[in-house]
């Protein structure tokens, strides 16, 4: 049977759903692993172009020790500069690996707080210095202070971990039990060292889409082997509609050995919007927010469209 190309195209979109979120995590997860220190007046410039360019959520920072990430030393300035610049217009969320950061972070105004544990026990130890009962116990507290503030349960390597290999789907699950009992509001799914393929995509996300039907989960993707936008197509057709990337394709764990950046955003909104998804963005200006970034912290463009446009340029 011959299946001409406009059939093939309606029998794709038909799986697809019409609108998706992004949340933007440069300024955490981006700037993170840059060694060079990034002034505060620099990420806030950054930030403020990136609210212009419509996100609801924005990742602004971490509340980690200065001695174990330098680069986030200045997190309580940045969170409350851009918290009175933006408010209103969009959330910010930071991350914290404890229950100390937690409290800074709400202390200077986090509408969320990602709480990061891995699904990987060796992997959490070399992370946190905690084993994951002791996360959770932590993630427990956290949750009974949080107040208005939400907060997110990352499930670092999801898929695979660096020291440990590949991460079996019932590791997550037990995680995601743990992180629901002690109170977490969202659940998000790390490919941290990005290295999983649309089947492993099909094969964790097919059962927890069913088992937990009410929630909706947000898919954290590096691009380390280039599969990161096939891996977002998977998960599209099976229902994930939140996603988390960074402009300038930015980004990678500083305890994930070979991890590279994420999706970079210009990249997945390009591909959305060919694809006549929605996601609320102005692809224009994310371009320009990663020019900026390449004029500022001089290096190179990560991402695909930046790459372009550095060549063009």
């Amino acid at each position: 049977m011959v299946i001409d190309k406009r059939q093939m195209k309606e029998a794709i979109i038909l799986k697809l759903p019409q609108e998706v979120e992004i949340i933007e995590v440069c300024p955490r997860d981006g700037f993170q692993n840059i060694k060079t220190p990034i002034p505060a007046e620099t990420k806030i410039e950054i930030i403020d172009k990136l609210v212009g360019c419509g996100f609801k959520w924005i990742e602004a920072t971490s509340f980690v020790h200065p001695k174990a990430i330098p680069q986030m030393a200045d997190a309580a300035q940045v969170l409350q500069t851009v918290k009175e610049k933006h408010a209103g217009k969009v959330s910010f969320i930071a991350l914290a690996p404890n229950l100390f950061g937690a409290q800074r972070a709400i202390e200077a105004g986090a509408d969320a707080i990602t709480f990061v544990i891995s699904a990987s026990e060796k992997h959490n130890l070399e992370n946190t210095k905690q084993t994951i009962e002791q996360s959770v116990a932590a993630l427990t507290e956290v949750c009974k202070i949080k107040g208005d503030c939400k907060v997110r349960l990352a499930v670092a390597t999801a898929f695979d971990c660096p020291f440990a290999g590949k991460v079996e789907p019932g590791q997550v699950i037990s995680l995601i039990e743990a992180g629901l009992a002690a109170g977490a509001d969202d659940i998000v799914l790390a490919d941290t060292i990005g290295t999983a393929t649309p089947l492993q995509m099909e094969a964790l996300l097919k059962p927890l889409t069913q088992k937990y039907s009410q929630l909706s989960f947000i898919l954290h993707i590096h691009d380390t082997q280039g599969m990161g936008l096939a891996n977002v197509v998977t998960a599209l057709s099976l229902g994930v509609t939140r996603f988390e990337t960074a402009a300038f394709g930015l980004g990678g764990c500083p305890f994930a050995p070979g991890a590279a950046g994420n999706i970079a955003t210009e990249d997945l909104v390009n591909m959305l919007h060919k694809m006549d998804i929605a996601t609320g963005l102005n692809y224009e200006k994310i371009l320009q927010v990663a020019h900026c970034i390449q004029e500022k912290l001089r290096i190179p463009p990560m991402g695909h469209l930046a790459r372009i446009a550095a060549c063009q340029g």
